[in-house]
């Protein structure tokens, strides 16, 4: 991320980077927080994933089946993020025209698409974001730097991961105003 806003985006997108600790706790009161003070188009997560070989998009966030300690060494009783909340939500981004879109860039990365972002707290912290935003949200996953790939080659994929993002979702948006004209 730090590559990433060293990059920065296109001219007409505000980049604001923050860094969410893994604590349950800070993610249910910042991720509101950071909604609320920005009302953002779209909030991007990145998580490193040390299962992870390739850069990958995930489609959903979902709701029950926390049961790992977090940094605190704590756990929601109720083992989710929010109680009476759906059981998965769905990015409103269409991941597969990202991931085609970015895939025939030909960046030196690899980018992939799951539908589960591991039950801790990336999935914890998506689902959130997903609740909140109804589905303007997205997360990536990405592997550790240098395995296999170095800060550069993930802030040049992530630049352009948001960037096709934008460009998804607002011409998701040009169609579902001109369908509200007619």
């Amino acid at each position: 991320l730090q590559e990433l806003e060293k990059l920065g985006l296109r001219d007409d997108v505000d980049l604001h980077v923050y860094e969410v600790p893994v604590e349950y706790q800070t993610v249910q009161r910042l991720i509101p927080a950071l909604w609320k003070k920005h009302s953002p188009q779209l909030v991007v997560h990145v998580g490193v994933s040390g299962m992870a070989t390739t850069v990958t998009l995930e489609k959903c966030g979902h709701n029950v089946g926390y049961k790992g300690l977090d940094n605190c060494r704590f756990c929601p009783g109720s083992q989710c993020c929010v109680e009476g909340g759906p059981e998965c939500i769905d990015s409103i981004i269409d991941m597969e025209t990202v991931c085609r879109r970015v895939s025939a860039l030909g960046l030196d990365v690899t980018v992939t698409i799951s539908k589960d972002a591991g039950r801790y707290l990336c999935d914890f912290t998506y689902y959130t974001s997903l609740y909140q935003s109804r589905g303007r949200s997205a997360f990536v996953h990405v592997p550790p730097l240098g395995k296999p790939y170095t800060a550069e080659q993930l802030g040049r994929a992530l630049q352009a991961i948001i960037e096709e993002m934008l460009d998804v979702l607002e011409h998701s948006e040009d169609k579902i105003n001109c369908q509200h004209e007619h």
